[in-house]
């Protein structure tokens, strides 16, 4: 065997102290232990003194480092030298000893505090020149014989870490990355001082795929791992990442579902969406926590008027409150800028992530194998976008031509395609693919481009079944078990699948935009083989997961059951057997009523749709295509995005008319009214309520009837039009006690709206005898929400009784208001809880307990501004007026009530007309 050999890693600032240090090693060598002991100045006149580093930095069995200032500062050693000495030294055992040669701040280095340095008690060779460095240095060299003679021995152990172990630490489902990782010092240190930071709440990390953002907070998360993570007490990572840049839907409802859960929320499934983003990040406020949030770019949205902006309200709602308030860290990568990031500037850092830069590419082709003079490597990297994942991808490819030369990169052609799409990463892609041929390998990319997220063992058995798929499954259907773990090794190699994983060890993965680029081939190319694959795996998922799902993690495997369905063109098996009813469960409404994954729902439906999400796909029929189209409608107006659910009922709408399905075009026309008078757009609202009540009657059913005609006499009363609204109601209650002898009065959210027009005119004695009655029927028959809403009427009519009667007793108002605000919580109703924090406010404003009306009135204002929720907003400027005239501060008044007016007059909200007269008339 052949005997060791020692690499000197130095400034040559520091040259000397190199010179005093090699007879202390020389001696080793005299005496046969080392074979040699090597520093660049044995690098002859013309040699690739890189290559040449490269090979003794591979052979080297000890790596003695000689620390300064000058050392520390070198680009060359910092950023070349030790990241591959640090890789050697985890993967192979290789003794790393680093020498502290003149005061520096050494510590600040990252990488030096996972090593023991020398001299031991952290002094200094240069202290006392005369005698230190002859102490250190001999004991540098008994410390290197002494491991060279012990079968890995390793004499410096880690010095122990400043913080106690985390709380809890779960950052298994960040995807597997590279090892390497050159040019991202500085991003390391920018994490670094965020995380030390007390202003810093949130990181975001933005540049387009296969740039390294993954891998870089791969390689902190290690890093902290050496020192306990920091003394944070809780971590927990989750990536959203899937298929690519054409995946624009996706949810974070199992995210929201797990993450409450690990933290210890008592039940993650109650709640709108909102409500459960803020207990989330409450929980999270709790300890010094840091947060991962992988690829969240598929949540958030495209359109150039919003771009960036999360769609989905529980995470949009969980971030923007660990903006505001955070004693740990949360870090996001993204491709897109956070819109909702912005209004934080003090308490965030979105970072650009540059492509890398010459010198780290370099460094990662140098280390992949590749030869060439450094100008030869400079201009590939020119070439080829200076892309990480492209430089990787071709540092493999190249390591298989015989010399590893750059110059064979001249066979990599161009491809015609945006350089945000992975242009470079892709033709490195294809020219593999042309080496590969049509073998197993390719059939291997194309099967993982079936999927948007890791393949499971089960699922590719699946694939790999008999009978064969042609230009999919052909010749991996002729390998042994013996061939197949060689192929994946071949490919782990080339890079272009990931590493085995440490928690799922059949599961297979790749990168995103690996699996982009073969499965768009597959599907454009090879169409029945994309269409044959995905309804195995169609059939397989619906045959495997639980037949009734009770929560999201098992409802899992069924929404994913649904895309690769409508991807095999199964659109109306999909919906029939699969979301209809084993997801929905009917009109049971299961996922949503239950589990509230608006967002997952509304990520399977995509399948359904065109990409414009304006078409339904021609393989459903007319009735499914209207049903899916006001479901995704509903969803949109759950999740808070108003305008985009009102276009897809209003599609919805006419597609039932033209069917001349009245009843469902009735229930669509009333649904589109309440959205429409959400958003403050009383015109709009009030044309569909008068559309709905036509329809009702058209379809002859008794409780559309009825319950339409409370939607146009709410809309008729938000719009002022008092005596046509009570006329409405009033016809609507005869209705209802047609309907129903034994239940003569309006109750659940009918009876709601009527009390809402008669507290208008001061009738609360009515109003107090009316919800007392249908209070007890809720109760017995109804659900939370016509709970919640009878408690609010109680609760607004004992306050208005308060008030005219000037008694000072708010105990029975105190008492409703409360039941009604948990209510609705409870029941999830965003677009109600408003009315309820308002309530609430008031009466806190008539106790003159200022603190907690603003803290409601924040709450509510907060809600209806991420709604677009034009009424409830208005509402709010106008509480807010009346909060601060109690407060003597009549200027903030003006500008609320001004604010207020205009907003009133623009949409035609005029029920509030008197109450701006009388605010104006309290302003003089």
């Amino acid at each position: 065997m052949d005997k060791p050999t020692i690499f000197i890693s130095y400034s040559h600032k520091d040259e000397k102290w190199k010179d005093l240090l090699l007879p202390h090693l020389k001696m080793l060598q005299q005496e046969g232990h080392i074979m040699k002991i090597w520093d660049d100045r044995e690098i002859a006149y013309g040699d690739n003194w890189y290559d040449r580093i490269e090979e003794v930095m591979k052979d080297a069995d000890v790596a003695v480092c000689l620390i300064s200032a000058d050392y520390l500062a070198s680009d060359f050693c910092v950023k070349e030298e030790i990241p591959y000495l640090l890789e050697r030294r985890k993967s192979e055992g290789m003794l790393m000893v680093p020498v502290l040669l003149r005061p520096c701040a050494w510590e600040a280095i990252s990488w030096l505090r996972q090593l023991q340095i020398i001299p031991r008690d952290d002094k200094p060779v240069s202290t006392d020149y005369s005698e230190t460095y002859e102490v250190v240095f001999t004991d540098l060299a008994r410390s290197i014989l002494e491991y060279l003679k012990t079968s890995n021995a390793k004499p410096f152990t880690p010095r122990p870490p400043l913080w106690s172990p985390p709380e809890k630490c779960d950052i298994h489902r960040m995807p597997v990355t590279g090892a390497e990782l050159f040019g991202r010092q500085k991003e390391l240190e920018l994490l670094d001082e965020a995380w030390e930071s007390d202003e810093i709440n949130v990181v975001s990390l933005v540049a387009w795929g296969g740039v390294g953002k993954s891998t870089l907070v791969n390689k902190w998360l290690e890093k902290l791992d050496a020192d306990n993570y920091y003394g944070a007490q809780r971590i927990y990572a989750w990536s959203f990442y899937s298929r690519g840049t054409g995946e624009r839907v996706t949810s974070a409802d199992l995210f929201i579902a797990e993450a409450l859960a690990w933290f210890g929320d008592p039940d993650p499934t109650v709640g709108s969406p909102w409500d459960k983003g803020e207990r989330l990040a409450k929980l999270i406020q709790q300890e010094r926590t840091l947060l991962v949030l992988d690829g969240m770019e598929p949540l958030q949205s495209y359109l150039d008027y919003e771009r960036g902006k999360i769609n989905d309200p529980a995470l949009a709602v969980l971030v923007s409150d660990l903006a505001r308030s955070n004693p740990g860290l949360c870090i996001i990568t993204t491709r897109e800028e956070v819109a909702d990031l912005s209004q934080f500037p003090e308490t965030i850092h979105q970072k650009d992530l540059e492509q890398i830069s010459a010198e780290a590419g370099r460094a990662l082709l140098r280390v992949g194998g590749v030869n060439g003079t450094d100008a030869e490597l400079e201009g590939i990297i020119r070439d080829f976008g200076h892309h990480a994942l492209a430089l990787n991808l071709l540092a493999a490819y190249l390591h298989e031509i015989p010399g590893h030369h750059v110059s064979n990169t001249s066979e990599i052609p161009d491809l015609d395609i945006p350089e945000k799409e992975g242009r470079h990463p892709r033709r490195v892609m294809a020219a593999f693919e042309k080496r590969f041929g049509k073998g197993p390998e390719v059939e291997l990319l194309r099967m993982l481009g079936l999927f948007d997220r890791p393949a499971e063992g089960k699922s590719i058995a699946a694939l790999r079944a008999a009978p064969a798929i042609p230009e999919l499954t052909k010749h991996i259907q002729e390998l042994s078990d013996a061939d197949w773990l060689r192929l994946l090794n071949k490919l782990r190699r080339s890079r272009l699948i990931a590493a085995e994983s440490q928690h799922n060890r059949d599961t297979l993965d790749a990168h995103p935009l690996v699996r982009e680029h073969f499965g768009q081939q597959l599907r454009q190319e090879h169409t029945h083989a994309w269409r044959e694959g995905n309804s195995r795996l169609y059939e397989h998922l619906k045959a495997t997961a639980k037949q009734y799902p009770e929560t999201i993690e098992e409802m899992m495997p069924l929404y994913a059951a649904v895309g690769h369905g409508c991807q095999a063109g199964l659109y109306q098996e999909a919906m029939d057997e699969v979301h209809w009813r084993r997801i929905r469960r009917g009109q049971e409404d299961f996922s949503l009523s239950k589990l509230g994954s608006f967002g997952a729902d509304l990520a399977a439906m995509y399948g359904f749709f065109d990409q414009s999400w304006r078409q339904p796909m021609s393989g459903l029929t007319e009735a499914s295509q209207a049903l899916v189209l006001s479901d995704a409608g509903f969803c949109f107006g759950a999740l808070g995005r108003l305008a985009e659910a009102a276009q897809l009922i209003q599609v919805s709408l006419e597609s039932y008319i033209v069917q001349e399905n009245w009843k469902a075009a009735a229930i669509t026309s009333g649904t589109l009214s309440e959205l429409y008078l959400t958003m403050g757009d009383l015109a709009k609202a009030l044309d569909c309520a008068r559309q709905c009540v036509e329809l009702a009657d058209r379809s002859g059913d008794a409780f559309q009837r009825m319950g339409n005609r409370t939607t146009l006499a709410d809309a008729l009363h938000q719009a002022g039009q008092m005596e046509d609204a009570d006329t409405a109601f009033r016809e609507a209650e005869a209705l209802q006690k047609e309907r129903q002898p034994e239940y003569p009065l309006l109750y659940s959210l009918q009876g709601f709206r009527y009390c809402n027009l008669l507290l208008s005119q001061g009738k609360n004695r009515e109003v107090q005898n009316r919800a007392g009655q249908t209070l007890e029927l809720a109760k017995q028959q109804l659900g939370l929400l016509s709970i919640a809403l009878d408690h609010l009427s109680l609760g607004r009519a004992h306050l208005l009784q308060s008030r005219q009667e000037g008694t000072g007793d708010f105990s029975q108002a105190t008492t409703n208001l409360n039941q009604a605000v948990d209510g609705l919580r409870h029941a999830g109703q965003q677009d109600y809880l408003p009315r309820g924090l308002l309530a609430r406010a008031g009466l806190y404003r008539e106790q003159r307990n200022f603190d907690r009306a603003q803290r409601d009135l924040e709450e509510a204002m907060t809600i209806a501004t991420r709604g677009n929720m034009g009424l409830h907003q208005a509402d709010c400027l106008l509480e807010y007026a009346r909060l601060y005239l109690a407060l003597d501060e009549e200027e903030k008044a003006r500008e609320q009530l001004d604010t207020a007016e205009e907003m009133i007059e623009r949409m035609g909200y005029h029920r509030r007309d008197r109450e701006v007269e009388e605010l104006e008339g309290q302003l003089g």
